[in-house]
This record gives C-alpha cells, structure tokens and sequence, in this order.
C-alpha cells in the first residue's frame, strides 16, 4: 500500500510513556474500596464479584521475576477515535515485555467477532504497519452488544481454544458497561478469563476524576476546530452568510464547548445549560435571533453558531416527549410495526400523554417522523439524523422575518449548514492522543500481569508531559448506576454531561457576549505533528482549565 508522506513520517513517532511503565515491573498501590455512581445497592447485588474493588496505581518495582506469556483478546467496539490502533500497539507491546512469547489476538468487526469466532493473530509486523495511524481498520468495529448468557458462552469457547488469558475492550460508555457484565460473569463461573477496559469516545463523556479524558477528544476537537477557524475566516471575508454548525456529541456538548473555548464563535448553544434553564425551543431561536440582531446592527449580517448534536434531547418539553415515545414504542412494538406508514404519526399522537401530545405536534414532521421512527441498536433516537442546524436556522428565518414587520430588525439573513462528525473520528492521532493511547494500551497490558478483571485502564495528570503521567485502573462498577433502556432499568456507565459551574464552561461564559457582537475569531489551523510542544503537544483548552495549568 502506498503511504503519503505524512504516513511515513508518523511511523517514526515514538509514543512517550509515563516514567513507571518504562521498568521491567511494576508494583500494585491500592486506594480506598469504591462504589458506584448511583444506585449502590441495586449495582453491588448485579456485580457481587467485581463490585467494590479498590482504585490501583503503579509505582515502579525492582521486581524482575520472569513472567509467563499470556493470550490477550482485543475488541474495538462502537464508534471509531482516533488513536484506537495506538492502544492495541501499546497493548501488544505491552504484552510482549511480560514474556515476549504472549500473544495478541484481534477479534473483528467488534464484539460479534467474539461471538461468531472471527478473529485473526496481530503479529509485529501488522502492528507495526498501524502504529499513530487513525481509524480502526486494522480489525474493525461494530455495535453488537455483549449482554446475553448464550453470547458470553459462545465467546469463552473461541477463548478456551486460543488459550487466551484476558480480554481487552476499548469502547465508549456501552462498551465499557458490556466488558464489566462480561467480567462479572467470568468471574461467577471462574472462566479463568479477566476483561479490562479502554475509555474510548470522541465525545468527551466518558470520564470522572481518574478517567480525566475519553481517547480521540482531543484529535476530533482539533479537527473540527480547524475546519470552523477555516469556516470562520470565510464568514468574516465574505460577510454575507450566517453558518450553523452541528458537532457530534449526542448525550453531552463538550465537543460544542471545546470547538468554542478554541475558534470563539458568535453563538454556542451548550445543551446541558439549556436543560438546566428550562428552556423551549423558541427561547434558544430567540437566542440566536439576539446575536443576529445584535450584529446587523453593526453591519455584521453574518456569523457563525456551534450546535451541539444532542440539543433536542436536552429541551426539557422534548426530553420528557422522547422518554415517552421510548417507553411507548418498546411496549408496543408488534402494535406499531402494524399500523400502516402514513397512519404512524397520528397513531403515536393518541397514545401519547396530552402534554407530550402537544409537543409533538408543536414539531416539524420530518423532526416528528426523525424522532419516531429512526432508532439505534440500544433503542435510542438517532439524533445524528436530525437536522437541529437546519431547523433552528429556519425558525431563526422566521423570527427575523416577524420582527422584520415589527420594524424591529432590518439586517440580511442568509445561511450555510455543515455537520462536522465523522470528519474527526478517524483522523490521525494528534501526538496527546498517540501518547496517551499508547500508554492506555500498555496500562492495559500490566493490569492483566497483575490479574485485576473489571477494571478500566487509566493515566492521569494529563496536562503534564506523558513522563509524570500516573498510570493504574478503576473499577468499571465504580461510574455506574442504573438508567432506562427499552423500557427497563439496565446498569450502565453514567455519561459526564458539562459542568455548569466547572472552569471550562465557565471561561465560556465569561467571553460569549464579546464574541457573540465583535468578531473575536481564532484559527486554531490543521493538527501539528512536529515542531514546538506549545504548538504540537498541547491537551485540549478543557482539561487545561479543569486542571488550572496553563502550560504542558
């Protein structure tokens, strides 16, 4: 396969890995016994086995005893991030360093390679062709969800005939809560197998106090900012467009709020504040309606607004709608299949509370229909699909238009849409996320010499450079508590939504009615690889602030 110039020069790129991996051992520090997020009590009686365990980190051990070589399954599972082929690199290195006869086998296309025994043995010279490059395709991902005996059985008989010792899952808040069910069921019947865990998401909503960020945050927010500091320079050379923006992040804006602490856009609509202020979907169009008219008055007929992809789920009168249709549509849905396409609008009206009834008609059919019929895998809207940037530039149009007759406004209102998603879930990893997804990778690897099941792998101190990072695991249990899914309580990880009064949101606060008036525009410009660490090796602007450390 042929290689751009860039691709060759990545493969150079050594990952930098915290000082106390960097021994021949390392030694086990336990904290204090844990709990879950929530729901103590329903959590520990359906994790009785790997409920309650300790938070470790390692130190360094003079420790040289030889170790016996070990069988490592690996799964990518759900959405791609950047920095994935790093983790599964600093895994088998990792590995190989306990006894360089241990063996890594990667399961494809996500868990269904686990069930459906589809699998193939990552030797160094796969390894080596995949290291500091994005995307997952070094063996696949997909969405299938490890959650039934049969599934757990089916995947332990691939497992007994590798000889494979422990199973690594890297995978968002769902695949995380699959690998603590499956490690809780392997330890029940002592299957002999341990299963630990990679925090992977671009969305930033998978971490607590020792899981400081999700791996691929930090690329896919510099991609996306590139490509608004790009969109941004053209709106302010052009002058005649106002662009709505849409950005991933289904159940939580920090995407939207790290793209704006970057590129200060005009407007950013932060999901969880309007939740919070319980807010309609007129008071957030009245929102941008201000910053337009706010800025026609100065001659600025343009601008540019970051949507955040979950914002419809985050409208309270919405959210209370949706949790409904949920509960509606899995009770009844032999009923549903039933009913005639053009009938299905009309049939979930009646059968509807009355105020969520009214909210349902309030919307545009094609948001009606989006929110109705178009559902994922765990039974949830698929928010993706919903053209927020679009609805909200409309209804915009449409208040302009009124206080237009009012003589109220008299500005130009035109505008662009873009959705920035899939553009930064396989870029590169930028050299944070090579570093840290190396180093996730090969923590991995010593929590499995140290015979710890259930725990997720985790290096903190991020804002310092990857040598003072401090590596260990948490237990999986410990960011649980228990939510409703297909009508049912389920145990899952709880998402981390923005925090209203935590240091990011707040320095957002603090600058948008500057930037919403002036242009106050920065162009953060393409991922840096080489060059200074203040321009290539920078974390993200949210956990500089989260931290209160300015330099790295």
């Amino acid at each position: 396969m042929e290689k751009s110039p860039l691709q060759q020069a990545r493969v150079a790129y050594k990952p930098q890995l915290p000082n106390v991996l960097t021994g021949t051992a390392v030694k086990v520090v336990e904290g204090e016994a844990t709990q879950s997020a929530g729901d103590q009590e329903d959590i520990k009686k359906l994790f009785p086995n790997t409920y309650g365990l300790p938070e470790i980190v390692f130190e360094k051990s003079s420790d040289a005893a030889p170790s016996k070589p070990v069988n490592v399954g690996v799964i990518l599972s759900g959405g791609q991030a950047p920095g994935g082929h790093n983790v599964i690199s600093g895994l088998f290195d990792g590995i190989k360093a306990i006894n360089k006869d241990s063996r890594l086998y990667g399961f494809l296309m996500g868990p269904g390679g686990l069930v459906d025994h589809n699998y193939k043995e990552l030797t160094s010279d796969i390894i080596d062709e995949y290291r500091n490059t994005g995307g997952f395709d070094i063996i696949g991902s997909g969405r299938t969800k490890l959650e039934t005996k049969e599934q757990f059985d089916k995947g332990l008989e691939i497992l007994r005939e590798l000889g494979i010792n422990a199973l690594v899952i890297i995978g968002g808040d769902d695949s995380n809560t699959n690998a603590a069910i499956l490690a809780e069921y392997y330890k029940a019947i002592g299957a002999g197998v341990q299963v630990i865990g990679v925090p992977k998401t671009i969305d930033g909503d998978l971490k607590n106090s020792v899981i400081e960020t999700s791996f691929g945050f930090d690329t896919a927010t510099k991609v996306y900012s590139e490509v608004i500091g790009n969109i941004q320079r053209d709106c302010n050379s052009a002058k005649k467009y106002w662009h709505f923006i849409k950005l991933m992040g289904r159940s939580a804006s920090h995407i939207a709020l790290e793209c704006a602490l970057k590129c200060q856009p005009n407007v950013c609509i932060i999901s969880e504040e309007v939740e919070a202020k319980d807010m309609t979907l007129d008071q957030v169009v009245d929102e941008i309606a201000d910053a337009v008219i706010k800025r026609a008055e100065k001659g600025k007929n343009y601008g540019v607004v970051l949507v955040p992809e979950g914002l419809i789920e985050f409208i309270p009168a919405v959210k209370r709608l949706i949790a409904e249709l949920n509960d509606l549509l899995a009770a009844k849905a032999d009923e549903f299949a039933a009913v005639a396409p053009k009938e299905q609008l009309a049939w979930i009206s009646a059968h509807l509370s009355a105020a969520n009834a009214a909210t349902y008609a309030s919307l545009p059919t094609g948001v009606a229909r989006q929110l109705s019929l178009d559902r994922d895998p765990h039974g949830n809207v698929q928010v993706s699909l919903i053209e927020t940037e679009k609805l909200l530039s409309e209804m915009v149009g449409k208040r302009l238009a009124q206080l237009k007759e009012e003589g109220k406004y008299n500005g130009k209102y035109s505008t662009m849409h873009h959705f920035f998603g899939y553009e930064g879930r396989c870029a590169d990893p930028s050299n944070f996320d090579a570093n840290y997804c190396y180093g996730l990778g090969y923590t991995a690897a010593m929590l499995i010499a140290n015979g710890m099941t259930g725990y997720m792998s985790s290096l903190r101190n991020l804002t310092f450079a990857p040598v003072n990072w401090v590596a260990g695991g948490i237990p999986i249990t410990m960011m649980m508590n228990m939510e409703r899914r297909h009508g049912e309580m389920k145990p899952v990880i709880r998402k981390a939504l923005v925090e209203l009064d935590g240091a990011p949101f707040l320095k957002f606060v603090k600058m948008r009615e500057t930037w919403k008036a002036d242009d106050c525009y920065t162009y953060p410009g393409p991922i840096q690889y080489f060059g200074p660490a203040e321009v290539c090796d920078i974390p993200s602007l949210t956990l500089v602030y989260e931290q209160k450390r300015r330099k790295y």
